[in-house]
């Protein structure tokens, strides 16, 4: 189990992987594999919160182009490729959470990635990442529930 705190160090490090992936063409096992020598020497994340960050990154990378089309699809206006780096990859990063990590409450995922763009990111991507993460939250979440038969308990 990883502790709260070390989950959003987590998400820091996750993103500055994702950025460096990005940003600087590698795969992106090369990507973690730099971070973590880069992050040897400041305080280390312990174990699962390192594979929490990188389960993060490659699930994000591996579900791109899904993750890239649900999120156009809920940022009126916007392209991808318009977006800010740092801004796209809070919002594809936290798609894949909200989308694929179901033990993570959906408030939790939208209330992180605001943080990482107060953090790495303009005072304008605060408002406009809760907006794009909250239509998309909304159109995952599922409708009223149906009447069906009865579960014995």
């Amino acid at each position: 189990m990883v502790k709260t705190g070390h989950r959003h160090q987590a998400r820091e490090a996750a993103l500055q992987i994702l950025y460096q992936w990005e940003v600087g063409k590698v795969s992106p096992d090369e990507a973690v594999a730099r971070h973590w020598e880069i992050e040897q020497e400041a305080d280390a994340l312990p174990d699962p919160a390192r594979r929490f960050a990188e389960d993060l990154v490659r699930g994000t990378v591996d579900h791109v182009a899904a993750l890239d089309a649900l999120i156009e699809q809920h940022a009126q206006h916007w392209r991808l490729e318009r977006m800010a780096v740092v801004d796209r990859l809070i919002l594809r990063m936290a798609a894949f959470e909200l989308v694929h990590v179901r033990e993570t409450p959906h408030s939790v995922v939208i209330d992180e990635a605001i943080e990482l763009a107060r953090t790495f990111s303009e005072q304008d991507a605060v408002r406009f990442v809760n907006g794009v993460l909250d239509a998309v939250h909304h159109a995952l979440a599922p409708g009223p529930a149906e009447p069906g038969p009865a579960r014995e308990s």
